[in-house]
């Protein structure tokens, strides 16, 4: 059974954030709003955890895994990005976007969409990953929370605890946070290409 958080959406108390962490850090699997719908995250190395996540989208061996940041000074770490595609996403951040790079070879391969070794970065605006974000000190591995047969993320925490509470470890309940999922941008291709029209407006380019 996991834990249920009631969280401000604006002033997360530090801690529940802390006691997220903990359990992050000991391979739980969570559920926590951002700025576009409510999303599944991990610590990056736990592979156990990310085949959980898998289990729950039944996503297939194409899916790109995202890692949700802070900010852009990480990104060196994990991906690679020339200084156009960058001011781009800098531009963007933090916001409902997520950005399919070249990975690193910092990101394990299972993360990696397998044929063309990319991962996605998002850095979103909310307080509330941006709390467990600095408490934890690394990414979480993500993904937007779109059940198997559904073509948009679930938005309500009750439903969520409903249908997940045996399957993750800890549900963040930061209200209700939308259901449009993040536009995707592939930034590989010149010039960027649109995956996914999302939340974020495509008027950047």
């Amino acid at each position: 059974m996991s834990k249920y958080f009631n969280i401000h959406p604006d002033n997360p108390q530090k801690r529940i954030i802390n006691q997220i962490v903990d359990i992050i850090k000991a391979g739980g699997l969570m559920v926590y709003p951002t700025d576009s719908s409510y999303a599944l995250g991990c610590q990056i190395g736990n592979k156990t955890a990310m085949q959980r996540m898998s289990n729950i989208r039944q996503t297939d061996k194409e899916h790109n895994f995202t890692l949700v940041c802070s900010d852009l000074s990480e990104i060196a770490t994990y991906a690679k990005v020339n200084n156009s595609a960058f001011r781009l996403m800098k531009a963007q951040t933090p916001g409902p976007y997520t950005f399919i790079l070249k990975a690193t070879h910092e990101v394990p391969r299972r993360l990696q969409n397998p044929k063309r070794k990319t991962i996605g970065l998002r850095v979103p605006d909310h307080a509330i990953p941006h709390a467990i974000l600095k408490a934890l000190g690394e990414p979480i591995m993500s993904t937007t929370l779109i059940m198997p047969g559904k073509e948009l993320p679930e938005s309500e925490p009750e439903i969520i605890r409903e249908l997940l509470e045996k399957q993750v470890d800890v549900i963040i309940d930061g209200g209700q946070c939308g259901f449009e999922p993040t536009t995707v941008i592939d930034m590989i291709s010149e010039p960027p290409q649109i995956l996914r029209q999302g939340k974020g407006p495509i008027d950047i380019f």
